[in-house]
């Protein structure tokens, strides 16, 4: 018998899904790796190509298709599965199909009594994570949505690229809604332990042809962007939910800007919303809450309440 095996559970093998397999495999971030789909032929063919790349990766994982009933002993199970985008949505859009998708996949991972962490990738991810924190009736702390961290890496890329330093120089974030209301606290942002504004007000000839507000409106429009072009966006929502899945493995105490509840943080509660948030083995172990410049804690506001207002709009 295997001893102290770690075990993630992908749920839906389309374009996302099977991009997070893949990166899990060539991190070998755990030792056994279940694909679930509601087609089984095609969550079989991911898994049996899976197998094909271990032969040049080094790694000796355990890879196959499976169902529901493998997720009784999984440490963490990422929801991936979501309808193709359709072009002129919003993420918001997506919601009524998107929790009817919830209601398929939830009650069954429950089922197989299932008692570690989920990751939810499919959007409108801080409704999504909402909803199955709900229908699970797991712990908040164990119910995390990718919400704003992949916007947050679009951010410090963009400023890196801007700036001509390296990304890890960078210390920027998205917050609220992982969707148009999303906002870019600019007060926080670093680069090289320097506030951005500062930076800004400090190289006016550098980084005269530099627009905060056109910042925001391509971080926000980016992925819509890529999603025309190619059906759906996969390499950076990938990286992005095997860093969370990383830092709840291996118990990182890592932050990274999720969807989490919100309780009393930014004078919020039993929302969820992309904050910073640090991430361990226990799932969300607490909330960085920043100190915002009062336009900004406004436009978080406005973005919380059209969060709530889907909120409403599920069928508990």
């Amino acid at each position: 018998m295997a001893i102290g095996r770690s075990k993630v559970v992908v749920v839906g093998t389309g374009a996302v899904g099977a991009a997070v397999a893949f990166d899990i495999v060539m991190n070998h971030v755990c030792d056994d790796l279940i694909l679930i789909d509601i087609n089984k032929e095609k969550s079989w063919a991911e898994a049996t190509d899976l197998q094909h790349s271990l032969g040049y990766s080094g790694s000796k994982m355990n890879i196959k298709d499976g169902e529901y009933a493998d997720c009784a002993d999984a440490d963490l199970v990422v929801i991936a599965a979501a309808l193709p985008y359709i072009t002129g949505q919003t993420r918001l859009d997506m919601m009524e199909k998107a929790s009817v998708i919830m209601k398929s996949i939830v009650p069954p991972i429950m089922a197989s009594c299932f008692s570690g962490i989920i990751v939810v990738i499919t959007n409108p991810v801080d409704v999504m994570a909402y909803y199955v924190h709900k229908l699970s009736g797991l712990p908040a702390n164990k119910v995390i949505g990718t919400g704003t961290a992949l916007d947050s890496a679009r951010l410090k890329y963009h400023l890196a690229d801007i700036m001509n330093v390296d990304p890890q120089s960078v210390n920027a974030l998205c917050m609220g809604e992982h969707g148009d209301s999303q906002i870019i606290p600019w007060s926080q942002i670093t680069v090289g332990g320097k506030k951005f504004l500062d930076i800004i007000n400090d190289n006016k000839a550098r980084l005269k042809e530099f627009n905060i507000n056109s910042v925001d409106e391509d971080i926000k429009m980016i992925a819509y962007r890529i999603i025309n072009a190619k059906g759906a966006t996969t390499f950076g929502i990938a990286a992005t939910t095997v860093q969370i899945i990383k830092a709840v493995l291996f118990d990182e105490n890592k932050v990274i800007p999720v969807s989490a509840m919100l309780n009393g943080e930014y004078g919020e509660n039993g929302v969820y919303v992309g904050v910073p948030a640090v991430l361990n083995n226990k799932g969300v172990k607490e909330l960085v809450e920043y100190h915002l410049a009062n336009n900004e804690m406004m436009e978080l506001k406005k973005s919380i309440e059209i969060i709530k207002q889907y909120n409403e709009k599920l069928k508990l």
